[in-house]
């Protein structure tokens, strides 16, 4: 491995510390017990419309196992997709089926809410 590939897979260990740290802030709210619909609803929101990224956290999770899937295509011996179908897979499961399912429950949650 290379200096720089070290340095890559810093950045991407300290990157996800950061998100396993944010994680960690959202499941203590999620547990406090005055946590009531709207909130929880509005909490479900924020995953997947937040503005920053574009699309919220899970669309930038999908996107980044896209990038992932991309890059696997490039480097598979035989280009049989053995390592970019499962990424894009994981992908599209993401933002078609978790995305959509977070959006149902948001609208269970908090019916009033007209989004």
């Amino acid at each position: 491995m290379t200096g720089r590939s070290r340095t890559r897979l810093e950045r991407v260990r300290a990157s996800a510390g950061i998100a396993s740290l944010a994680l960690q802030q959202i499941e203590d709210g999620l547990g406090a017990d005055d946590v009531d619909g709207p909130e929880l609803a509005a909490i479900l929101r924020e995953l997947i419309e937040d503005t920053d990224p574009p699309g919220g956290f899970i669309a930038a999770l999908a996107q980044l196992l896209t990038v992932a899937a991309q890059r696997a295509e490039q480097l598979e011996p035989n280009r049989d997709g053995d390592a970019s179908c499962p990424l894009h897979e994981a992908a599209a499961l993401l933002t078609d089926n978790a995305g959509q399912r977070l959006i149902w429950a948001a609208r269970a949650l908090d019916p009033q809410d007209p989004e």
